[in-house]
């Protein structure tokens, strides 16, 4: 039995440039941070030739071709295991709409998983490039690359999308004290909505020509943030955040409404100086800058949303539990 631990995520800054579509052109960066809160993949052999998964739902079937869950399906693919096993995914948080990028985060804990149940051990970057292959290419869905590189790296980190398709994956805030005071900086609320991000990507991607120049101002933000963090100006990055989400919003209709604007000028006006809904848009969760003298006055400002309480993480997948017969 394999148990993997993966953390999920909150970007900060520079998404839309992660795209395929975009970086292909010009070069994208991303700020991006893993956090104290996981998706649990568990793998096991079975004693007949079965799969057998469970996640919501649970599936039992003869071969992978009839599992409809598609991203177990297609790891299951990708790894070459075909029979002969249950695999089991717990999630920290609700598993789809949180805008953590909980379906990369589940990709590449279940490649993890799935190497070291057949020996096989892979790095990071092969994690998340393969990771990146099943869900864009195999299935198709209209996302960006660094939830797979977060995930599989863990930190904080800046990564660098290169027009040449390497991709750079660079460690911030080396200082632990630094490190804690940013994460007592940062709330998250949730907005009690989910959604699924497909929608708000597919016209994201749809219209990225006309918005070139807001990913590039995105982009700058997201390499300004990398400098503010490096020399400890933790105030000036929550401001950024701020700038960065007023591009956003401009980039698809569905990225924030006027509930998601009512909680962030609420948050703003109770002394949040920046933040920004960590996905796609249109729900999941609020992320906010907040001076720690300001958190109970936006805490109270915000009294009808639950608090999800956390910490950046330092690591990326990893296998918390290994028991060979």
């Amino acid at each position: 039995m394999i148990i993997t631990q993966t953390p999920l995520r909150i970007s900060f800054l520079g998404g839309g440039t992660d795209f395929p579509g975009y970086f292909c052109r010009e070069d994208g960066w991303v700020l991006s941070s893993a956090i104290n809160r996981y998706i649990f993949v568990i793998i096991k052999e079975r004693f007949d030739d079965k799969i057998r998964v469970g996640y919501t739902r649970t599936e039992m079937v003869d071969n992978i071709d009839q599992l409809e869950h598609e991203l177990i399906r297609e790891c299951l693919r990708k790894t070459g295991i075909l029979k002969k096993v249950e695999i089991t995914t717990m999630a920290d948080i609700p598993s789809r709409g949180s805008g953590m990028g909980s379906s990369s985060t589940v990709t590449v804990g279940l490649l993890n998983a799935m190497y070291h149940f057949l020996g096989e051990p892979k790095d990071p970057r092969t994690l998340a490039r393969e990771a990146c292959e099943i869900e864009i290419n195999v299935l198709g869905k209209p996302i960006g690359m660094q939830d797979q590189y977060i995930a599989a790296y863990g930190g904080q980190r800046f990564i660098h999308f290169h027009s040449t398709s390497d991709i750079d994956v660079e460690p911030v805030l080396a200082d632990e004290c630094l490190r804690r005071r940013l994460g007592e900086s940062l709330l998250l609320f949730f907005t009690n909505v989910t959604r699924k991000a497909e929608s708000v990507l597919a016209e994201q991607v749809h219209t990225m020509n006309d918005h070139l120049e807001v990913l590039r101002e995105m982009k700058r933000l997201a390499l300004l943030a990398r400098g503010c963090l490096h020399a400890g100006e933790l105030d000036e990055f929550g401001t950024l955040l701020h700038h960065g989400w007023e591009y956003k919003k401009q980039l698809a209709s569905g990225i924030t409404n006027g509930p998601i604007n009512a909680m962030y000028d609420a948050a703003r006006k109770a002394g949040a100086l920046g933040g920004k809904i960590t996905g796609a848009g249109g729900g999941g969760f609020l992320l906010l800058y907040t001076p720690r003298h300001k958190q109970d006055d936006v805490r109270s400002a915000l009294h009808g949303l639950p608090e999800l309480p956390f910490d950046l993480e330092r690591d990326g997948t990893k296998v918390i539990f290994n028991y060979r017969r």
